[in-house]
């Protein structure tokens, strides 16, 4: 919620959201000439189904003030949509623009009296979208901006256009003069002031329990191997993590399938990843105490009477402190904003017949003890992250376990959670970083031959990677199936490494999938033409860039000329009709099971991609 003034000083509370359909008629109602001059003739259904994000502000009577409309791809035609990152960084090379931080503002109205104000509420996208660090506005070389675009955008240069005879003027809005990047820095005793607030505004129990001074005591505390982290805005603390080195890599071991990630450990030569022919695992027995709590505040660190906690922080100076911690019992509403401390008990199993790989390797796994931040900053809380890898130069993983029930928040979308075995009894879910997460370096490309080695240790653990490198092959030899159908093959490429591949084809059964599933309820079927619909036929990523998988499919439609991607996903029981038509949609080396009740296709709109809110 923010509040507009008008320069005859009327006040207006607006709020944002996603443009909805029925809002067409009002945008077209705030559409001026200046503003067809400015962005042309434009046909606002049309523009709306192929954006990738459309936002709306509504005042408290839901009367819309302004829309704006992004596409990640110039308008204007002042290069072809799937080439024109050369042709801005030719522009200005000190613009760092990649399809994954920048986006081009297509349609911009506004009520008239409000607009300046209006304008400025717009840029809130980067609060919305943390990857976005640039918005590009193309308008012709004669117009000006007029008084309201103005006031965010500036120029950087003039461009011609590949259709009409004159030149284009680009104009650039940055992420940083409006919404920079938090700054983070170790923590001070000082802090104390600003951040108990935002811990007790939830929540009066964690003041309760661990005292009035428990978050200065834990910052007091701070050693090689405890660190304490803010992030501050204009000299304001507005977030708080604890992180610690100590993890019970055992406990890890024995609950959850940490084989994709070595488990998260340094390879050692004595390591055992094979299961023996006659193999009898016996699990230790032992009482763990987890204590976690939900939404925005997650403190993740217990002592208990085992010798063997999940997540154990200790320090000399902290030790009294983490033992008061791990006492609490109390079982509080979930539905409130932050809930209280849970304790829960749990035995692992004395015996089990499933083989759990032997990692003699060093650990290179911290944890995240306490969390939380202020909820309007929340979507920036991944800039935690680079600081807190600093500090720990020797780990490449950071680790964090929730209660099962816990809501997901901005932080956690960016870690991946792992697979427990079946006989884990934990009440918490395991979610792990790669510090190579934080690289914004992913390229996503068309596949080329050079590409199949690559590929091939991509996908060497997979149960369909037969599959994938024929139709890679089929590709990179006709660019098209044996029956004519085109088709293309994606890489997604960090650091010169293949990360991920996708193949897709030309959807032939447009027909049969739109008189038998309910496609109409997502898209004007009308506006995309028989050549933007595409279907999925593999996609596999490394598990460390999963947070990218919104990317990768939006670069797939946008690369791939295509508005709509489909993929069929069949229930278990006919599995063996998946290996036939060698689909395939995973993450790490293993196919993701499909519990469906009938085989439908999974639909990809060209809207929702990686730049929604």
């Amino acid at each position: 919620m923010s509040v507009l003034t008008s320069p005859r000083g009327k006040v207006e509370v607006v709020h944002c959201r996603r443009t909805e359909s029925q809002d067409i008629y009002c945008i077209k109602n705030l559409i001026r000439k200046f503003t067809q001059k400015l962005f042309g003739r434009l046909n606002i259904i049309y523009l709306l189904e192929k954006a990738n994000l459309a936002v709306t502000l509504c005042n408290d009577k839901e009367e819309i003030m302004a829309q704006a409309t992004f596409v990640d791809y110039p308008n204007w035609n002042v290069s072809n949509q799937d080439s024109w990152v050369s042709v801005f960084r030719e522009l200005d090379s000190e613009i760092p623009c990649t399809p994954l931080n920048t986006l081009f503002l297509h349609l911009f109205v506004a009520v008239d009296e409000y607009s300046v104000g209006c304008c400025r509420e717009i840029t809130h996208v980067f609060k919305a979208v943390p990857e976005l660090h640039f918005i590009f506005l193309i308008v012709p070389s004669y117009m000006s901006l007029g008084s309201t675009l103005i006031t965010v955008f500036e120029q950087v240069g003039n461009i011609p256009s590949l259709t009409y005879d004159e030149d284009f003027a680009v104009h650039i809005c940055h992420r940083q003069k409006h919404y920079p990047q938090l700054h983070i820095r170790r923590a001070r005793v000082e802090d104390h002031d600003d951040l108990m607030p935002i811990f007790l505004r939830h929540d009066m129990l964690l003041k309760e329990t661990y005292g009035e001074y428990f978050l200065a005591e834990l910052i007091e505390a701070q050693d090689e191997e405890n660190h304490a982290i803010v992030c501050e805005v204009e000299g304001v603390a507005v977030g708080f993590m604890s992180v610690c080195s100590r993890v019970n890599m055992q406990l890890l071991h024995e609950c959850f399938d940490l084989g994709p990630f070595h488990g998260l450990c340094t390879p050692h030569p004595d390591d055992v990843l094979q299961p023996p022919e006659e193999q009898s695992v016996k699990g230790n027995q032992g009482t763990v105490a987890i204590i976690g709590t939900h939404q925005q505040l997650y403190p993740l660190s217990a002592s208990c009477s085992s010798p063997d906690p999940m997540v154990l922080g200790v320090s000399p100076k902290s030790d009294s402190l983490l033992k008061n911690l791990s006492q609490q019992s109390t079982v509080c509403d979930t539905d409130s904003r932050v809930s209280c401390l849970s304790l829960a008990s749990i035995s692992l199993p004395k015996e089990t017949s499933d083989f759990r790989p032997i990692y003699k390797g060093a650990s290179t796994a911290f944890c995240i003890q306490l969390f939380c931040i202020e909820e309007k900053y929340e979507a920036r809380s991944l800039d935690f992250m680079n600081f807190v890898f600093s500090l720990f130069p020797d780990k490449n993983f950071c680790i964090i376990s929730l209660p099962h029930l816990t809501p997901e928040f901005a932080l956690i979308q960016n870690f991946v959670k792992i697979v427990p075995f079946n006989n884990c009894t934990l009440e918490q879910d395991l979610y792990v970083f790669h510090r190579a997460g934080l690289l914004k370096s992913i390229k996503i490309r068309l596949a080329t031959l050079l590409d199949t080695p690559g590929v091939e240790n991509l996908v060497s653990t997979l149960m369909l990677k037969k599959s994938i490198l024929e139709d890679l092959k089929q590709y990179n030899e006709a660019r098209k199936d044996p029956d004519g159908t085109p088709m293309k093959a994606f890489v997604a490429e960090v650091a010169e490494k293949i990360v991920g591949i996708a193949v897709i084809r030309d959807e032939m059964d447009v027909e049969y999938i739109r008189s038998h599933y309910n496609i109409e309820d997502f898209i004007y079927f009308s506006h995309h033409q028989r050549e933007e619909h595409g279907h999925l036929y593999h996609f596999a990523l490394n598990p460390i860039f999963r947070h990218y998988t919104k990317f990768f499919l939006k670069e797939i439609l946008r690369l791939g000329f295509k508005s709509c991607l489909y993929y069929p996903v069949y229930p278990q029981a006919r599995e063996g009709k998946v290996k036939e038509r060698h689909h395939s949609f995973t993450f790490p080396a293993r196919q993701l099971s499909r519990h469906h009740l009938c085989c439908v296709p999974y639909f990809i709109p060209a809207s929702l991609n990686g730049f929604g809110l």
